[in-house]
């Protein structure tokens, strides 16, 4: 049989194109046309246009970034990060914060067209923090470099393994803008401290707390030195070796209302503190609970909405698949007095049938899920027996997704509005409230 042969078309890989920017996609990235494809264009805006280098060529789309500019937009401001082109951290500093949530809002929109097929939407204020200093916890990467036998201490670049040598980070909170250096220096001043992996900081309100993660045993004499290196920070300094439980002094925690929420560094509390406080307050006054409201709260963590909920519903049953953020939940009721909630551990990716959590009596939805969404349990809800649902989002694709299904179980989006949870990054976390026509 005779073989035909066809030579491979040339990768377009490296090459420099140049692009009208028409908009922004909910990354943060431009969007613009190249060949007939859609070319994500990372470091560019809607109007501009760029000279960009392509990273990645697909057959339906191509991957590029910005080399040079040829035509600003009036909303491009100057990064006021040293290290904004290397680290990971930020992708939109080179844009206003004003203009930020403007991009995210009109980016959700097009979700919404695109899954849910709804093209107006009952926006709402959006809630703010301060832009600078909002983060209370962050994770610092540490690696031994064999080569230099100093350990680096950073954040990691983008789309990469390798860990940027941070000075400063004007993100996160006052008390750790600076410490990189500080960390850097006292890790340094001993090999002892080479297998430290990552930090773990967290600004609680009883004070702030930084967890090192090592991967070999550094013994106390050695733990000692470096919290004499560090005492003028008043920093409390947990270690943890994978193995042996955490030795917390005190537990850390925060305060919302007249609640106090404890929880251990290994539980996913929200970073920005500010957006969190405004968020659980907004989540009661949209929901308008009644004394008879019975609340269902999925992927509830340590009771972030469901205490909150409590104070004013009939009672509240809080799901979670983490048995660590349960028991502090329980704790949380507990320390708080709050006996009318009732916290379970479940997978819910698993099927509803036989769930001991749910009850029929239920009216009320909440949902917090990670960024991979809710489909798997909404799908089998009995959703028209809630009378509202309340949809608390970090992914605007899976929101977008999962809200084609409330509104093909008869509801409809009586509000939804941005929460600006990260300043100067592509994330989007939205509110959404649906109500039953």
């Amino acid at each position: 049989m005779a073989q035909f042969f066809r030579a491979k078309a040339s990768s377009a890989k490296g090459k420099t194109i140049e692009l009208a920017v028409e908009s922004m996609d909910h990354q943060g990235r431009g969007v613009a046309k190249h060949q007939g494809k859609v070319c994500f264009v990372d470091g560019a805006l809607t109007g501009e246009r760029v000279k960009a280098q392509i990273q990645q060529d697909k057959s339906k789309l191509t991957i590029a970034k910005v080399v040079k500019l040829q035509q600003s937009s009036e909303h491009r401001v100057s990064p006021f990060c040293a290290h904004y082109n290397e680290c990971g951290g930020c992708q939109l500093q080179h844009l206003a914060h004003t203009e930020q949530l403007d991009v995210k809002q009109q980016a959700l929109s097009k979700l919404f067209a695109k899954f849910a097929k709804t093209e107006q939407l009952p926006w709402q204020p959006s809630i703010e923090s301060d832009p600078m200093h909002y983060r209370r916890a962050a994770r610092i990467a540490c690696f031994y470099d064999r080569q230099s036998q100093r350990l680096k201490v950073g954040f990691r670049s983008a789309k990469s393994k390798h860990i940027v040598d941070i000075k400063s980070c004007d993100v996160l909170s006052t008390p750790f803008a600076h410490c990189l250096e500080k960390l850097r220096v006292a890790l340094n001043s001993d090999k002892a401290f080479a297998s430290v992996s990552h930090i773990q900081l967290c600004d609680a309100d009883n004070g702030q707390y930084l967890l090192l993660r090592h991967t070999k045993h550094i013994n106390a004499q050695n733990k000692e030195k470096l919290a004499a290196l560090l005492d003028e920070q008043s920093w409390l300094l947990l270690w943890d070796d994978g193995e042996q439980n955490i030795d917390y002094e005190r537990l850390p925690n925060y305060c919302v209302a007249d609640l106090t929420f404890e929880f251990k560094l290994s539980n996913f509390i929200q970073v920005n503190k500010a957006v969190n406080e405004k968020m659980l307050l907004q989540a009661q006054a949209w929901l308008e609970l009644e004394e008879d409201d019975q609340v269902l709260d999925l992927f509830c963590g340590i009771g972030n909405f469901s205490l909150l909920m409590a104070k004013r519903a009939n009672s509240v049953i809080g799901v979670e698949g983490s048995e660590s953020s349960v028991a502090m939940a329980k704790q949380n009721a507990h320390t708080n007095q709050i006996s009318n909630v009732q916290f379970f551990c479940s997978d819910l990716t698993a099927p509803l049938a036989g769930a001991q959590w749910f009850s029929n009596e239920l009216n009320i939805l909440l949902l917090d899920p990670s960024r991979t969404g809710a489909h798997e349990i909404l799908a089998q809800m009995p959703l028209k027996q809630f009378e509202k649902v309340l949809y608390v989002s970090c992914d605007p694709v899976t929101l977008a997704r999962d809200s084609a299904l409330l509104l093909q179980a008869g509801f409809e989006v009586q509000k939804i509005g941005l929460m600006n949870m990260f300043p100067h990054t592509g994330h989007i976390e939205t509110m959404a409230l649906f109500q039953r026509r």
